[in-house]
């Protein structure tokens, strides 16, 4: 049995409370951080009130799902979950156009996020099933990633900072890589390849499906260069501390 949400529209509310909570990041708890960290620690914040809160509720809304599939009609409870995270991925995207305009992959990721859960949610009212694991498989990282970015602005000047982005960086890389590297891409073939044969397209057009195809294997593969990169920088390290120990 569905779990009945509130008829009202819940979106407004969702945004101005992760604006509230951006502003309160970045005008109190980061107010004696400098200018340049102030920003960015302002948007990890506010992520660790969406990611984990995101997984918990998606998970809560699939599992309550009467008809689980890639082409199944989006419940109340998927779409309040689906209207949570567009509040917060609009509320990170004029962090970004009015503060870090110049970060052209960030703002590019949030739109196209955007369009897939703003078309699943308001256009086609389907497929939310597809759309909250994958939001799920994302998220489950999402605290120790905002930990991890935060010790890392401070890494400099603070060496409790310092040691918590070192020793956090082996299990964060390690969870990063097994969600958007090896289960995030199998999830991804089968929902593509249950898009692609059509079976969807009396619900959802062939024409969003192949869009959020795009978006999701356009994103898995940034998220897996990154993941990568981050790997080599990570034994590069350690091969240097060995030679200098």
């Amino acid at each position: 049995m569905e779990i009945m949400m509130p008829g009202c529209w819940l979106l407004p509310h969702i945004f101005a409370a992760f604006s509230v909570t951006y502003l309160f990041g970045y005008f109190v708890i980061f107010r004696n951080w400098s200018p340049k960290y102030r920003p960015d620690a302002s948007s990890c914040f506010i992520s660790l009130f969406h990611g984990y809160p995101a997984v918990f509720l998606a998970v809560a809304a699939i599992l309550n799902q009467p008809v689980r599939g890639f082409a199944s009609p989006n419940t109340n409870f998927q779409n309040l979950v689906l209207d949570f995270s567009i509040g917060y991925f609009t509320v990170d995207l004029l962090h970004y156009l009015i503060l870090i305009p110049g970060d052209y992959l960030f703002i590019a990721h949030h739109l196209a996020t955007l369009f897939v859960f703003v078309t699943c949610r308001y256009l086609v009212v389907h497929g939310a099933f597809s759309i909250l694991v994958l939001l799920v498989l994302a998220e489950v990282t999402s605290a120790c990633q905002n930990v991890w970015t935060l010790a890392g602005l401070r890494k400099a000047d603070l060496p409790i900072a310092a040691r918590i982005h070192k020793n956090l960086s082996p299990p964060f890389y390690g969870l990063y890589t097994i969600m958007r590297g090896f289960i995030g891409p199998v999830f991804f073939y089968k929902m593509s390849a249950y898009y692609l044969s059509g079976k969807a397209s009396n619900v959802i057009p062939i024409w969003v499906s192949a869009a959020w195809i795009v978006v999701v294997g356009g994103a898995i593969l940034v998220s897996i260069m990154w993941i990568s990169n981050l790997w080599m920088q990570f034994f590069k390290d350690e091969n240097v501390e060995k030679k200098d120990s």
